[in-house]
């Protein structure tokens, strides 16, 4: 059964009676088509107003969305020639994170990305999107290599944080996040990072360090969920909607604030509703990224990169 959120039960119920009306005129010789049209004109008008006003909670509900397109979805439609490899080469390999080579309208590129599973049995296996130590060690080990032979990096940013379970401590998690900051800050290719769903703290991090850092237009990107500031600030999980406002984690928020490059707009309703049209808008941002960033030398690459994370969190007063 197909989610529905909360704020679209009154799209969803429109949607339903215009269909109901269809099919009646299908099934009978009564003609309804101008309630129809009628019906239509205000449905609308109805999700305009809906999807144009929504607030940070519903925006954190979006991209949580169980249909939302994941990193494998958008290699289908955006890679050709996709090769995934696996394993870190220290522990074994992590199915939270997909990495691999492709071609990018014919230019060699590595792709890495966090991937969440679709139904029950796949979330399992891929531990809800939330990867292991040896998830982010892949993740880099195919980015230096990509390093190595100069294809820029293309990474998807969808994950509710790092696993935060006692064996990823034990084969040293925060070790991992950070050793990626660290490379990913140096290498010397075009790196573009794009959150296409949720961007939960360190986890997000790890894959969130590049020349360009994008986010579709319902994604979130915070350093810890509405749920979690809000059980330590108010000691009330249940204050999450209030504390998704206070925590500017929406990508109208982060643009403003400087600390991402660009939106990549929706289609209405969110990217759930048409994988392929979703799948253009992103691609189009790829392409103009790419060619800004290529045009670039390698030094000046690097002191672009600098500059931009520096200038995180500077203010004057």
């Amino acid at each position: 059964m197909r989610q529905v959120l909360e704020f679209e039960k009154p799209v969803i119920a429109l949607r339903e009676k215009i269909a109901e009306l269809k099919k009646f005129t299908t099934d009978s010789d009564l003609d309804l088509s101008e309630e129809i049209v009628k019906l239509e004109t205000r449905l609308e008008k109805l999700e305009n107003d809906i999807y144009t006003n929504l607030k940070p909670w519903d925006r954190v509900q979006m991209a949580r969305h169980a249909d939302r397109p994941t990193t494998l979805d958008y290699i289908e439609h955006l890679f050709t020639d996709f090769l995934e490899f696996h394993g870190d080469r220290y522990y074994g390999d992590d199915a939270a994170i997909v990495a691999g080579i492709a071609k990018y309208k014919g230019q060699p590129v590595t792709v890495v990305g966090h991937q969440r599973g679709k139904s029950t049995k796949e979330n399992i296996r891929r531990n809800f999107g939330m990867p292991h130590p040896e998830g982010f060690r892949k993740a880099a080990r195919h980015m230096q290599q990509a390093a190595k032979f100069g294809r820029p990096i293309i990474c998807f940013i969808d994950t509710k944080g790092a696993f935060p379970g006692r064996a990823a401590e034990e084969r040293g998690q925060s070790e991992a996040i950070a050793r990626n900051l660290m490379e990913m800050a140096g290498f010397e290719v075009p790196i573009i990072c794009i959150v296409i769903g949720e961007g939960g703290s360190g986890g997000a991090l790890a894959l969130g360090v590049g020349d360009r850092l994008l986010m579709l237009e319902n994604s979130t990107f915070s350093v810890i969920s509405p749920e979690g500031a809000a059980s330590i600030l108010w000691k009330d999980g249940g204050k999450a909607k209030e504390a998704a406002e206070k925590l500017k984690i929406t990508a109208q928020d982060l643009k403003e604030l400087g600390v991402i490059d660009n939106i990549i707009p929706e289609v209405r309703g969110g990217a759930h509703r048409d994988l392929a049209s979703q799948a253009e808008l992103v691609d189009r941002a790829i392409t103009d990224n790419l060619a800004q960033l290529e045009k670039m030398d390698k030094q000046v690459l690097l002191e672009k990169r600098w500059e931009k994370y520096s200038n995180i969190g500077a203010y004057t007063e």
